[in-house]
């Protein structure tokens, strides 16, 4: 059964940091794309980076590239996203996902979502 278990969320203040972790179970790691997600209130889910658990090759969206980094660590089966200069409207639940490709960007074709952690940016 594939699994996908984010952790790391939670308040923290504007310019603070914060770093997500997903480990991931039940599908052999190096053969997929994993992938970070974001929801805000009343918005639509949107990708913000992705990795290829073989070689390391990631996509970061332009609004937070320069702020968030993507990484893996194989030998944990875990994917991790370091959130720096955090601001009011990073605000949204995070999800990690995983896609049965070696790497893609679309979040559509993310065919594994975990259950999401709550990121709460404020003063």
């Amino acid at each position: 059964e594939v699994q996908l278990q984010a952790s790391g969320g939670g308040l923290v203040q504007p310019g603070g940091s914060l770093r997500l972790s997903c480990e991931a179970s039940g599908f052999n790691f190096v053969d997929y794309a994993l992938g970070w997600f974001r929801q805000a209130p009343g918005e639509r889910r949107e990708g913000l980076s992705t990795i290829s658990g073989r070689d390391g090759y990631s996509y970061v969206r332009d609004s937070v590239r320069g702020r968030f980094t993507i990484s893996s660590d194989s030998a944990k089966n875990t994917v991790y996203l370091q959130m720096d200069s955090l601001k009011l409207e990073d605000t949204a639940i995070y999800y990690c996902a995983a896609a049965r490709r070696i790497f893609t960007e679309l979040q559509g074709e993310y065919d594994y979502w975990g259950q999401g952690t709550q990121v709460t940016v404020s003063s």
